[in-house]
């Protein structure tokens, strides 16, 4: 690859996550793994486990929403859905296909990858290479001795309440962020750990939540330095090789045969996300064989209250309140920006995936018509 090519990939990635690409620039970096970073494969196994498809179609519905009504042809078409699977009871009632992708592609997971990244947390307690999420994290990374990481839990880790300094905020150009991102543009191993060591503390461990890539991205390092192994090939040996995939997935990496991006860039295909959202609906048991911790899910599913108030957010997943509010079902989300999302609901037993090239970060706060909204109307109309 010329520098020139490089060079202009790095900037469309750039204008993608500030909200300036034009819709089949902002597309190419869903579909192309290995467009803007090196990639890592997560293998597959065989056979593939088919799908079962139910004898009923997905009803249409009404979703109400900040005093309209919307229904889910508004929902793809104004939110530009790529990719929408529904689950109920275990049988697909709808797959859809838009923009021009197939069953064949791999799409780009954006941060749905964090809840992948601390579901390897949970193996890893399962396998006891990790004694539990109130271990110090510098049981496992010792370089952070002496940094703002020191006293940190893996549990405050998972929870983003590390108290290290960190904003989020893709759309400015100053943030750590976007600071991030240009380290992973110079593919130089080991920068991003580096620079997550030289951050500040603003908020005692535990107290604090602050959205952060980079508290996942010291995730990742946690799993490879507990088990030896990239979480690439971890994921494939504990879960991907063995739920019957039909193809690969990929990961990006740091830099090549450096640590994958632990908060970002994972692609597969809406059925083998949905195949994930059915092991993780399961509470992470394959074949009678259990992979995560029993309960380990309802506990990475559940809100937090922090400092006083309730947060909805887990261990890197959303929870996702009832349309009444409640909590009762137990839903939650992996979600990603620009509008990647897997909804898994225990209760109901409804998976949702859906997958999306939203124009701008802040869409995923204050979407054309509101996911939740979507998630509730369309557990009610399947019940």
């Amino acid at each position: 690859m010329t520098d020139t090519k490089l060079r202009a990939d790095s900037d469309a990635i750039v204008r993608s996550y500030a909200g300036k690409s034009m819709p089949s620039e902002h597309q190419r970096t869903f579909v192309t793994p290995d467009m803007n970073f090196a990639t890592r494969t997560v293998k597959a196994g065989a056979p593939v486990r088919p799908l079962a498809y139910s004898n009923r179609s997905l009803p249409d519905f009404p979703i109400p929403w900040n005093g309209a009504t919307y229904d889910i042809y508004d929902y793809v078409s104004r939110n530009r859905v790529a990719g929408l699977l529904v689950m109920k009871n275990d049988e697909v009632l709808l797959e859809h296909y838009d923009l021009g992708i197939t069953e064949q592609t791999r799409w780009l997971s954006m941060s749905m990858a964090k809840s992948f990244s601390t579901t390897l947390i949970g193996a890893a307690i399962q396998d006891g290479f990790i004694k539990s999420v109130d271990e110090p994290l510098t049981t496992y990374l010792p370089e952070f001795n002496g940094t703002a990481f020191d006293g940190v839990t893996v549990k405050t880790l998972m929870q983003m309440t590390s108290g290290v300094k960190w904003s989020d905020d893709q759309t400015d150009a100053q943030s750590e962020r976007r600071h991030m991102l240009e380290i992973q543009i110079a593919q130089q191993p080991g920068a991003v750990m580096r620079y997550m060591a030289e951050r500040p503390r603003v908020a005692e461990p535990g107290t604090q939540f602050c959205y952060s890539t980079g508290d996942t991205h010291v995730v990742g390092a946690l799993v490879k330095a507990a088990t030896g192994k990239w979480l690439s090939d971890y994921l494939s040996e504990k879960i991907w090789s063995r739920l019957g995939m039909e193809q690969d997935g990929a990961w990006w990496l740091e830099a090549p045969n450096g640590l994958e991006v632990a908060g970002s860039g994972f692609f597969a295909t809406l059925r083998d996300y949905a195949r994930f959202g059915r092991f993780i609906l399961d509470d992470g048991v394959i074949d009678s064989e259990r992979v995560l911790p029993e309960g380990w899910m309802r506990e990475a599913g559940s809100a937090r209250m922090i400092s006083g108030k309730r947060v909805d957010y887990g261990y890197m997943w959303w929870i996702v309140p009832g349309a009444d509010g409640s909590l009762d079902d137990g839903a939650f989300t992996a979600r990603g920006i620009f509008g990647q999302l897997m909804y898994i609901n225990p209760k109901q037993r409804v998976i949702c995936v859906v997958l999306g090239s939203r124009a701008k970060p802040p869409t995923m706060v204050n979407p054309a018509v509101s996911d939740n909204a979507f998630f509730n109307a369309l557990v009610g109309a399947v019940a």
